[in-house]
């Protein structure tokens, strides 16, 4: 039996919390892949968006100006001051998707989790072998996710994992490990050496 997608979105947050109590107080400080962000502040946008709730959604966006990276740049700011191990804590308090990213059925916080969670691992050389039952409805989502640049960057292209039988699209082929397809597609370049073929030039061109 398949676990639904709220049950697959809590694993992948239980897998974080069990990530974050094995830093040390130099990796939390670390870059991520993510831009200007460290990896204590990826930690955190993780679960920030729960910890408003829907209450507090409204205001949140207000105070950012309708725009999602200074909404972003808000709720990070109001949990500043947490220790690292208080943000261990939140993110544990979360572990159960609610609020914005319990929308469409959990599908939010499954896919914006186990993308950050890579932005995390990559950066800190900490790799791990993400279940197929997580990862592939993740790669699914974050082509239709219209908060995620992956289907414009996927436009065109045929996408195949060699390592799960999974493909997406029709076009010039671009083949590699599951994950790295989603990262790529999510934005980030680093994986696109993981990647291969005739329409690897284009989607290189697209992620910058």
């Amino acid at each position: 039996m398949t676990d639904s997608m709220p049950a697959l979105a809590r694993r992948e947050r239980a897998s974080l919390v069990e990530l974050l109590e094995e830093l040390t107080d130099g990796e939390w400080a670390r870059p991520s892949l993510c831009d200007d962000w460290s990896v204590r502040e990826v930690a955190i946008h993780v679960v920030s968006y729960d910890d408003l709730g829907w209450p507090g959604l409204p205001m949140a966006f207000i105070r950012g100006g309708l725009r999602v990276d200074s909404v972003n740049a808000h709720t990070l700011a109001l949990h500043a001051d947490l220790s690292n191990e208080e943000v261990i804590e939140l993110v544990r308090r979360c572990e159960k998707p609610r609020g914005l990213t319990s929308a469409l059925n959990g599908a939010i916080a499954l896919t914006d989790g186990l993308i950050h969670q890579q932005d995390i691992r990559r950066a800190l050389d900490r790799p791990r072998e993400i279940p197929a039952e997580r990862l592939l409805p993740a790669l699914d989502f974050a082509l239709k996710a219209p908060t995620l640049p992956a289907k414009q960057n996927a436009r065109g292209l045929q996408l195949v994992a060699t390592d799960h039988d999974w493909s997406h699209g029709t076009g010039d082929e671009v083949a590699g490990p599951a994950e790295s397809l989603l990262m790529a597609v999510a934005g980030r370049p680093v994986a696109l050496e993981e990647l291969s073929g005739p329409g690897l030039a284009a989607l290189a061109d697209r992620v910058g």
